[in-house]
């Protein structure tokens, strides 16, 4: 191996470009076990971003042309399709109508055209021909959309809208029918509330005819989150909850009020419901089931006997494991780890033996250009502590001149109840693997640290994600990691919103990059989806009453205190975050005269899912900041328009 030149940091050739990125790499989600076969779903750019189901051997794609297995309910979708054997029921998101897909055999549409009504979490009730799905209804344009729980007959000769089993609530996930037949739970809940500050479980009881009677609340209220209820094969009903400040695995009691905990553990054995089909844990038997948990950022896999409450990890490679799918003595589930893609992965529970299913790329990268995360604790405001994941620069061929210290590119995640994970992600190797060092901060308001962390943002967003992003920046700089001069940010969706608050409200950061970012809260709470429609009541507070809070912490408003350059990546067709937010504040850059540069991507809705444009946000923000700070690149990219550089 040749000895690694001296080069500016910035400026180094990398394998790791942003066409092998979008050529080679998928998405992967939504795994299930039927019978023999595992089944996910793939999120392909090459595609324009369709969504295929996918079976593991024999078959391969069971989504045809022309099909896109992608759900629109709560804009965000997830819980797209379900299987019983071999027959595949899934939503196409052109339509959104529900389609059933028997083996060889093409879509059949299970429910009307053109009805304004999306459907998302199905499941298949054997002993009443049904299916079970939440429904969200847009037919009446004039008010918000209705959610629901609705049956559709499997035995009829007609499409059907659906007969409604349960309503009342703002929404409602996660239907599942115990192993008899005889009980159907699930869960609700109403705004302002999101489903990680509080949501019920609700257990009815099935009448012969498929509909239900005796509805009752169970568990969970305002505040308390329940995640994913699931039967045991002996019929009990478990249930994850944060009760005891960390979600932890419960299960009901025989008086069907009461409820134990599996393994008090402070530790996140549930997520964030951001989409339908979430799974962390699933059943080997009555006696043992198969969990996924979160310590300190990372993912564990374990087995949990449910009578002592032994918990017995199963070692892996993987730091990151979600939609854990348990059933036929296999766990599936995806995986990753700072240096390893995403894949699907089949655990033999017997043998304990892993094999991979699927890999989110075929991708051969020498792990000279890889750099691996660090978790990293640094202390923030309040004399609290937070958390991330930081990446030094690497690459086999180069290192950093003497005396100079690497750029920093802190990256802001979205949600912002969600979290930065650990699996290998090109578009930060893109970066490190060129001489930017990288910290993905996990700022309070973040999942994977119990409650309390959680609930730090409630009341504070725009400010402890802005300190915590700041405050990682100056203590890597402390430590004489980063060059304090050249601190960057970026962030997408609530990210972007964070992104802007630090360019905007504070001078650390010399540059940033905004996708789809909020720059207007009074804007983004006047014109948004049913599903976030009262998102911020918690973060910042109920409008318009506190509409004086969403006017102080929008960036917007306060165009005179930004005094660097920022890039905006835009889809214009996004529903969650509409262009104009980023319209309006590109325009007061640009009359105050600041370098700005505004890329706009026809076609594309909340965050980039077409190869094209991934391609162009990532060359387009190294573009920016090589401009900005005056370093040369080592490929030619595709150049960015920048006012008033």
């Amino acid at each position: 191996m040749a000895e690694a030149k001296p080069a500016p940091s910035g400026s180094w050739k990398s394998p790791i470009t942003s066409d092998l990125i979008v050529q080679g790499s998928i998405g992967l989600s939504m795994v299930k076990v039927d019978g023999e076969d595992v089944y996910w779903i793939e999120v392909r750019p090459s595609e324009a971003g369709r969504s295929v189901i996918v079976r593991h051997l024999p078959g391969g794609d069971v989504t045809p042309p022309g099909f896109n297995a992608r759900t629109r309910v709560h804009e965000y979708g997830g819980g797209d399709y379900a299987v019983h054997q071999g027959t595949v029921y899934f939503s196409n998101f052109t339509d959104q109508r529900l389609y059933r897909q028997r083996s060889g055999e093409s879509p059949q549409p299970l429910t009307p055209a053109d009805a304004g009504l999306l459907y998302a979490d199905a499941v298949v009730d054997t002993h009443h021909d049904q299916l079970i799905v939440v429904r969200e209804d847009h037919s009446a344009s004039e008010q918000e959309a209705i959610n629901t729980i609705v049956r559709i007959h499997l035995d009829a000769d007609h499409q059907q809208a659906g007969d409604i089993l349960a309503s009342g609530f703002d929404f409602y996930s996660s239907p599942c029918v115990n192993p008899d037949g005889r009980q159907l739970a699930w869960l609700a809940w109403n705004h302002p509330n999101m489903p990680w500050d509080g949501t019920e479980l609700w257990l009815a009881d099935f009448r012969t005819d498929g509909t239900i009677e005796n509805a009752r609340r169970v568990a969970g209220g305002v505040n308390e989150s329940i995640f994913q209820p699931a039967w045991s094969p002996d019929g009990k009903l478990y249930f994850v909850s944060d009760r005891s400040g960390w979600w932890n695995i419960y299960r009901l009691g025989k008086d069907g009020k009461t409820a134990e905990p599996l393994c008090p553990k402070a530790a996140e054995f549930g997520v964030p419901h951001w989409i339908f089909g979430y799974s962390t844990y699933g059943f080997a038997s009555a006696r043992e089931i198969i969990c996924t948990f979160i310590e300190r950022g990372l993912s564990r896999l374990a087995r949990l006997d449910t009578t002592t409450g032994a918990l017995t990890q199963i070692e892996t490679p993987y730091t990151d494991i979600s939609f854990l799918h348990v059933a036929y003595n296999r766990a599936a589930f995806r995986a990753g780890a700072s240096t390893q893609s995403a894949r699907i992965v089949q655990l033999d529970l017997q043998s304990n033996e892993t094999k991979i299913l699927r890999r989110a790329n075929d991708l051969q990268i020498d792990e000279g250009y890889l750099s691996a995360a660090q978790p990293i604790e640094f202390p923030t405001e309040n004399g609290q502590s937070a958390h991330g994941f930081f990446y030094p620069p690497r690459n086999r061929d180069f290192i950093a001149p003497e005396n100079e210290l690497p750029p920093l590119l802190v990256k802001s995640h979205g949600g912002p109840t969600s979290a930065a994970v650990t699996t290998l992600n090109l578009n930060i190797q893109y970066w490190t693997s060129r001489g930017f060092a990288v910290l993905d901060v996990n700022y309070g308001g973040s999942t994977g640290y119990g409650r309390e962390y959680r609930r730090r943002l409630n009341g504070t967003w725009g400010l402890t994600d802005v300190d915590d992003c700041v405050n990682g920046a100056r203590y890597l700089a402390q430590q004489g990691l980063v060059d304090t001069e050249r601190c960057v940010i970026d962030g997408g969706s609530a990210g972007g919103y964070t992104t802007l608050c630090a360019l905007t409200f504070r001078d650390t950061f010399k540059a940033g990059a905004s996708h789809y970012g909020v720059s207007d809260l009074g804007a983004l709470v006047r014109d948004t989806h049913k599903f976030e429609s009262r998102y911020l009541d918690n973060l910042i507070g109920p409008y318009p009453e506190r509409a004086d809070i969403y006017h102080a912490r929008s960036p917007i408003n306060f165009t005179e205190k930004l005094s660097c350059p920022v890039i905006f990546f835009q889809g214009l067709e996004d529903k969650v975050v509409p262009p104009n937010q980023a319209e309006i504040m590109v325009e007061a850059l640009r009359a105050k005269g600041l370098p700005v540069a505004y890329v706009a991507f026809a076609g594309e809705q909340h965050g980039f899912r077409r190869a094209e444009n991934i391609k162009r946000a990532l060359d387009g923000e190294i573009y920016f900041y090589a401009k900005v700070f005056g370093f040369d690149l080592a490929d030619d990219v595709e150049p960015v328009a920048i006012e008033n550089l």
